[in-house]
């Protein structure tokens, strides 16, 4: 059962290029894709043209019922919570994570993949290979409380109760919903900009990372429905703008893991707590407390991370150089975003309950930002990185009162 030239090359042989779009961009992206299949064309080609042959001889391989190579027999047994991660890698050849993945393609980690390798094709996206770069203690523990905490932004706030707030008051939540809003998506873009580099033998640090994006997308789709059920989305702000480049572009995932989930989330996690003080309606109140819970999962799994990278890291000193030059620049990119008028002033009027106590509402600001350093600065230290000497970031807010 042998398959012709036009399967590869459509009729008469010639390439099936430009069908799509006549864009030049599509065009060439398409030349790449089939220049890449076809100059592996021997080696699927000949898995294809095996299989069809068997099928059409109408002979059944059922070399997987092999178990010789399999952990064949070691079964899972669930604990009080269900059936977790961590159930099922106590079992002997399932819960062995790599120090450095080798795997690069979808094979399951503990699966009988060893005699087909040279016939696998290679991920060439996979570049996270080292799993000090990723880990974390707790991320089976947080994969599991993501999973049960997972909330709904449609139907969980209690929209129909919103009650409208004097002018200055709703234009400040929907201010402040207008920066989170801005600044939410950029923490589920920069996992996923690395969930797809991670090869499947850190599977469950790639499951978290799916619930941070999940997480990221609700936070950002409820600041998004508040503003637009107030009144409307207000104005961006280039040093937001900034301070989430800066936080997409770090060069590795632990350093963007530091710059985002121990600094930025840390934060806006601040802001969450202070919620009880800032929100002005119960459905206010009910949004910060839910995304306070995910909040925290986030900034968690940054302070094991990071804390696991050092303590595996051949070279501590060294390493930890690195990490204070790279904090150099981020702390004062991020403080960009964190002294804009944007989110400061609207923060200072919902503190002080209204635009003519916004000198009042500053000095709560002020004790925000005193909470924010010291727990920052805590959350460094836990991780092993003690940033007190070196901080760039203000002890105290860097801003004075209105004369």
């Amino acid at each position: 059962m042998a398959y012709s030239n036009e399967v590869l090359h459509g009729a008469g042989g010639s390439p099936m290029v430009a069908t799509l779009s006549g864009r030049e961009p599509q065009e060439e992206a398409l030349a790449r894709y089939e220049a890449e299949f076809r100059q592996h064309y021997t080696q699927w080609m000949e898995i294809l043209q095996r299989n069809a042959e068997r099928l059409a001889r109408g002979q059944f391989s059922l070399h997987w019922m092999d178990t010789s190579g399999a952990q064949w027999g070691r079964r899972a047994k669930p604990s009080s919570r269900g059936l977790t991660y961590a159930d099922i890698n106590r079992v002997p050849g399932y819960g062995d994570v790599p120090e450095l993945a080798s795997w690069l393609n979808f094979a399951p980690r503990g699966s009988v993949r060893e005699p087909y390798r040279d016939e696998m094709p290679i991920v060439d996206d996979y570049t996270v290979l080292e799993r000090d770069e990723l880990w974390a203690e707790n991320v089976l523990s947080l994969y599991e409380e993501a999973k049960a905490r997972q909330w709904n932004a449609t139907r969980d706030i209690p929209w129909d109760e919103l009650t409208p707030l004097p002018e200055d008051l709703e234009k400040a939540t929907c201010q402040l919903c207008t920066a989170l809003t801005e600044v939410e998506f950029v923490a589920g873009d920069f996992p996923s900009k690395w969930m797809y580099r991670i090869p499947q033998d850190f599977l469950e640090v790639k499951s978290f990372l799916s619930t941070q994006i999940m997480d990221e997308a609700r936070h950002q789709e409820v600041f998004r429905k508040r503003a637009i059920a107030g009144g409307g989305l207000l104005h961006a702000s280039p040093g937001a703008e900034w301070a989430l480049k800066a936080i997409l572009c770090a060069p590795t995932h632990t350093m963007g893991t530091f710059l985002l989930n121990l600094l930025a989330e840390g934060l806006v996690l601040s802001v969450f707590r202070s919620g009880e003080m800032i929100a002005k309606t119960h459905v206010d109140k009910e949004i910060f407390r839910r995304c306070l819970q995910d909040e925290a999962r986030h900034v968690s799994y940054g302070v094991l991370e990071f804390q696991w990278w050092l303590d595996h890291q051949p070279d501590r000193e060294r390493a930890l150089e690195t990490l204070h030059r790279f904090a150099d620049v981020g702390e004062q990119v991020i403080l960009s975003a964190f002294t804009e008028p944007t989110l400061v002033e609207p923060i200072a009027i919902l503190l002080g309950g209204g635009l003519a106590k916004i000198d009042a509402g500053m000095e709560g600001m002020m004790r925000v930002w005193s909470m924010f350093i010291d727990e920052y600065l805590q959350r460094c230290e836990r991780a092993g990185f003690d940033r007190r000497s070196r901080c760039i970031l203000p002890a105290e807010a860097p801003w004075r009162m209105a004369a």
